[in-house]
């Protein structure tokens, strides 16, 4: 297993370079300035959309706006939220979390930009139906000579997209929450069994919704994105209220080691920024290409509309939820003086201001952070296989999905984030 995380580790270190940290952020600049700040002006429009005004029932298309921004938020805010923005402070320091709000402020724009396109320039799968996302777009805006680009999209988005850091999230915060502080469970290979059995029935419950296709995922993550996020974030109201007089002094924490990295070892800047805009690009997925799968499949006839609707995601996902955790970890001392990373440490933070209760809380809303982004992502793997090899043979991807929760369940968290960080930015650096 540590073979495994060496290589992968490497992996995603190649994937990683100067080069498209400079794309992510230089491209956010682009779009805000060629659009002259368009999203902002428009935001109220974008919420109007968003609660169903201006809908046409009979544009082409399989999701409301409502429901397609749903979905790409199930792909979205999930663990990421929760053990994502706490791998970027165990990893870059509290200021790694301002490096996630740039790239989610600038990733308004970069929303807005590839979901219109993905809107635009929809193209017919093989069975065709009328298909979204950037593999369309490279094909019918570029022509069909640069199809081998966006080959190259959709076979990384297959890996990228994979179930498994929510799989391993869910899993550890059950296992380190739970069951071993109650003594019902010890580790070495009593840990390993459970996190195999565990799998198993997560894999059976994601079997029962992707295999009904897009619109029973558009149903399912149109009943549990609000209520996760609304429990969520009355969560973290709760433990913020214990400790409001704090919270200025965590906010200048995070701006003043933005710059300093003396949270990280030999104050090491550039480390820090790294660390942020790949947590924050793996928790928005702005400029990834995922997030316009879901809103390319958006019932309507005007692009710019779901690109409206789309930039809302950053800001609900990055610049809300991701604060929210932010500010719960930094509340606590865990984050200096525990070993813990992703969902177990923010586990142990909120212990720190909610004991008993607190961490089952925060179980729960794993659960259904982990489910719903585990359903919008097989829908995204399954547009991609189709894309390859045809619309006919697309739910085959689902089989492999389902397989991947079980290696998630037993491997560790690095192994899963260097995995995911080196296919989506695969794919990104050579867009």
């Amino acid at each position: 297993m540590e073979k495994l995380d060496v290589i992968l580790a490497a992996f995603a270190r190649y994937a990683w370079g100067p080069w498209l940290l400079i794309l992510l952020l230089g491209g956010g600049v682009y779009f805000f300035a060629y659009s002259r700040f368009l999203p902002f002006r428009y935001f109220f429009h974008a919420v109007a959309l968003l609660r169903g005004k201006h809908e046409d029932p009979d544009a082409e298309g399989d999701l409301s706006h409502f429901r397609a921004l749903s979905s790409a938020l199930a792909g979205t805010i999930g663990l990421g939220n929760i053990g994502g923005v706490a791998v970027a402070i165990h990893m870059g320091g509290p200021g790694a979390v301002f490096w996630m709000w740039l790239g989610a402020f600038l990733g308004i724009a970069t929303k807005f930009f590839t979901c219109t396109l993905a809107v635009l320039f929809r193209g017919a799968d093989s069975r065709g139906r009328v298909q979204g996302g950037p593999m369309y777009v490279v094909v019918t805006g570029l022509g069909e000579k640069y199809r081998p680009l966006g080959a190259l999209f959709a076979f990384c988005a297959m890996f990228g997209v994979l179930p498994i850091f929510q799989t391993n999230q869910l899993v550890q915060v059950v296992r380190d929450v739970v069951l071993i502080p109650n003594g019902y469970l010890e580790s070495g290979a009593d840990a390993f069994r459970f996190n195999l059995a565990m799998g198993i029935a997560v894999a059976l419950l994601v079997t029962a919704v992707v295999v009904g296709g897009v619109q029973r995922i558009g149903l399912a993550t149109s009943r549990i994105v609000p209520t996760m996020v609304a429990l969520y974030v009355a969560m973290a109201v709760w433990v913020l209220a214990s400790h409001l007089p704090e919270i200025p002094s965590y906010l200048a924490l995070i701006v003043r080691d933005a710059f300093t990295g003396e949270a990280v070892a030999g104050g090491a800047v550039f480390h820090v920024i790294t660390t942020g805009i790949r947590r924050s690009a793996f928790s928005n997925e702005a400029g990834i290409g995922t997030e316009a799968l879901a809103h390319g499949a958006a019932r309507t006839k005007e692009p710019v509309r779901e690109g409206l609707v789309a930039m809302l995601g950053p800001l609900i996902d990055t610049l809300i939820v991701c604060t929210a955790t932010a500010m719960i970890i930094l509340s606590s001392d865990a984050w200096r003086t525990s070993d813990a990373n992703g969902v177990t440490l923010t586990a142990e933070s909120i212990a720190d201001t909610l004991p008993g209760i607190g961490p089952y809380l925060l179980v729960v809303c794993v659960f259904f952070f982990a489910i719903s982004t585990m359903f919008s992502f097989s829908y995204y793997g399954v547009k991609s296989l189709s894309f390859l090899i045809g619309a006919e043979r697309g739910y085959w991807y689902n089989y492999f999905y389902i397989s991947t929760i079980l290696f998630g369940a037993v491997v560790t968290i690095d192994a899963v984030i260097n995995l995911t960080d080196g296919m989506l930015r695969s794919w990104r650096s050579r867009r």
